[in-house]
């Protein structure tokens, strides 16, 4: 199954394949100019290794164009190995001296994270998708994926890889090859690299030609599971460490994600503190003056928690004055050391803010061997980066069509105690208690009631619903709003509000009623947008952060959006959302309580040589391009 947002770009290839080859949808649709653009998310691109290393006391060596993300076989045998090659120097992002790895290139480098027969399955990103191309006929070259070293902080990219130029290069070679815009697929923490190149594009092109760069290369950008302010999850990688689901100890993941130069990129940071506009500055002749302004508005200031339900960080450290244990330490905030007690531990609570300014990492500088050298990452490759603080928030993409799409409402981490775990570093810290959001509430994990200020709802397992939600800051005054079953419906149980009033900066809460056990689609779709733009926002309910992209809904809304999109014949801004019936022959399926095809207005029995069940044999009664119609 797919992990990525390919199969969002294959649904609407498929459906330019299925309509164009309709004669009697009446459409010239010249679909064969568009291409999709693919920017996978974080530790989703292969990495090889490119150097020889003799592993000792084990039979596997690692030689170059050998897999290390991820080879499980090697990380089983020769852990010490894998690391030398996995790891980075935290100071400049260089290679271990034994060992360097380099990203995949190409779809090869998205398909499968480690080949086999057994792990394969297990680690398939986009393979099906690709087979899914094959099968309807679409070129290779209309797909265009765009790996990178995810291990790497933004500026490093570029000036190791120059990643963001062969991305310029890349959307330029598409328009050239096929005539036609790209459409930008990004996931995750590919998000927060399209963002920078955005902002990267602007000081390699004149101004005057940035927008129309980007109308001619960029038809629409689909933002999937985007962490627009950051996710909780990485201040656990960073403390006490996140196995990723590797047969590998907390301990040793802390060490490896904090060599990264990624490692800050998801931190969750304030949505009042802003830097200074670089763009401007370059023009300007200000920029190379002294190190950029980070300010913050007043309600930074008010709210306690940057915005957030809560402290994002509790930690208990020792107290200064226990000389004898511990050596002293500074700079830490105020409003922490009027709680101090002498000779006693001290628990200490910090913001989004007081994270990504470092006031966090000075903090606890002297009690964690990580805190300088993250202190030194953040000063050198976020606070002081040349074109973008990616820990600031950001405004709505100057592209014309914007589609922001995540998951809501399941159980999600907003919070952290920390304290002392006497054991050495990298296991110096433990997790003494986590808090949720859920269902309107912030609990703990023991169950108890948190105080704090919590959302309408809570956000998709990973990343808080804060953060995802950002984007409807994206839409305009007034908005649509559309709360629709996900599974095949009617249209009974469709609510809808017209021209709902939206201020910037207030977020949009619809008051529309839940089933139990259904679960929803809650689409915002700008009623008066900007000239020439379009932005919409899909809320899945229960859709994981890490498996939305896999989900069949998102896949049908894909299809359905991009088909009515490019179709000239279409009458409204965004598709109808009044009724979902079957689109393909695979949603037929057989009802047993009824003896027969459930949908049987769309679908029918018609048994087909080689059918092994009755529910193979329950096919639509008409032509996708037919059923599809019905969407314009």
């Amino acid at each position: 199954m797919a992990k990525k947002p390919l199969l969002c770009f294959l649904l609407f290839l498929l459906a330019f394949v299925i309509i164009a080859g309709a004669s009697s949808s009446g459409a010239e649709l010249d679909y064969s100019k568009l291409s999709g653009i693919i920017i996978p998310g974080f530790a989703s691109t292969q990495l090889r290794a490119w150097s020889i290393l003799d592993c000792p006391y084990s039979p596997l060596d690692f030689n170059p164009l050998d897999l290390v993300w991820l080879d499980t076989t090697k990380l089983l045998s020769a852990v010490n190995c894998w690391l030398k090659c996995m790891v980075l120097d935290p100071y400049n992002q260089t290679d271990h001296p034994d060992c360097k790895s380099r990203p995949d290139s190409g779809l090869s480098g998205i398909t499968e994270l480690d080949p086999g027969y057994i792990t394969g399955p297990l680690s398939s990103v986009w393979k099906e998708w690709i087979k899914w191309c094959i099968e309807f006929g679409i070129e290779a070259n209309a797909i265009i994926a765009v790996p990178y070293d995810w291990r790497l902080s933004p500026a490093m990219l570029e000036e190791r890889d120059l990643y963001f130029h062969k991305l310029k290069l890349t959307f330029e070679t598409a328009y050239k090859l096929r005539g036609g815009p790209s459409l930008v697929f990004a996931h995750s923490l590919g998000n927060h690299v399209f963002r920078y190149f955005l902002e990267w594009l602007k000081l390699e092109i004149a101004p005057k030609h940035y927008n129309e760069w980007l109308d001619q290369h960029i038809h629409a950008y689909f933002a999937v599971g985007a962490p627009l302010l950051g996710a909780i999850e990485t201040i656990e990688a960073t403390l006490s460490g996140f196995t990723f689901g590797l047969p590998i100890s907390e301990g040793t993941a802390r060490l490896m994600f904090n060599s990264f130069g990624s490692a800050l990129w998801m931190m969750p940071f304030s949505k009042y503190c802003r830097t200074d506009n670089r763009y401007w500055k370059h023009f300007s002749g200000g920029r190379h003056a002294g190190q950029p302004t980070y300010k913050c508005d007043e309600q930074e200031f008010q709210s306690n928690f940057s915005g957030w339900p809560t402290k994002i960080i509790n930690i208990e450290i020792p107290s200064a004055h226990a000389f004898d244990a511990y050596p002293s330490f500074s700079e830490i905030p105020e409003s922490n050391l009027s709680s101090m007690e002498c000779g006693l531990p001290t628990q200490l609570s910090f913001s989004a803010r007081e994270i990504s300014d470092g006031t966090f990492f000075k903090a606890i500088e002297d009690y964690d061997p990580d805190s300088k050298r993250m202190l030194h990452l953040l000063q050198k490759s976020y606070l002081g980066d040349p074109v973008l603080n990616p820990l600031t928030p950001w405004e709505r993409p100057p592209i014309k069509n914007v589609f922001c799409i995540y998951g809501s409402d399941s159980k999600t981490k907003v919070g952290y105690y920390f304290a002392p775990s006497g054991k050495p570093y990298p296991d110096n810290w433990i997790i003494t208690d986590v808090i949720y959001e859920f269902e309107g509430s912030l609990i703990s994990r023991s169950g108890t009631l948190v105080e704090g200020k919590i959302g309408p709802i809570s956000g998709d397992e990973t990343v808080p619903y804060l953060s995802l939600s950002l984007c409807k800051n994206w839409l305009g005054p007034k908005v649509n709003i559309t709360r629709a079953p996900q599974s095949e419906h009617d249209g009974s149980d469709v609510q809808i509000k017209l021209n709902v009033e939206h201020h910037h900066g207030e977020d949009l809460v619809p008051k529309m009623t839940r089933l139990p056990r259904v679960k929803y689609i809650t689409y915002y779709e700008d009623s008066e947008s900007l000239p020439g733009k379009r932005t919409a926002i899909w809320e899945l309910d229960k859709a994981n952060h890490r498996n939305i992209v896999r989900s069949p809904v998102l896949m049908r809304e894909l299809w359905l959006e991009m088909w009515h999109d490019i179709h000239p014949d279409a009458k409204l801004e965004f598709v109808t959302k009044a009724k979902r019936g079957p689109l393909r022959d695979e949603d037929c399926y057989w009802d047993y309580g009824k003896a027969r095809c459930a949908w049987p207005d769309y679908c029918e029995y018609r048994y087909v040589f080689g059918d092994v069940h009755l529910g193979q044999s329950c096919r639509l009664r008409y032509t996708t391009a037919e059923v599809l119609s019905h969407y314009l």
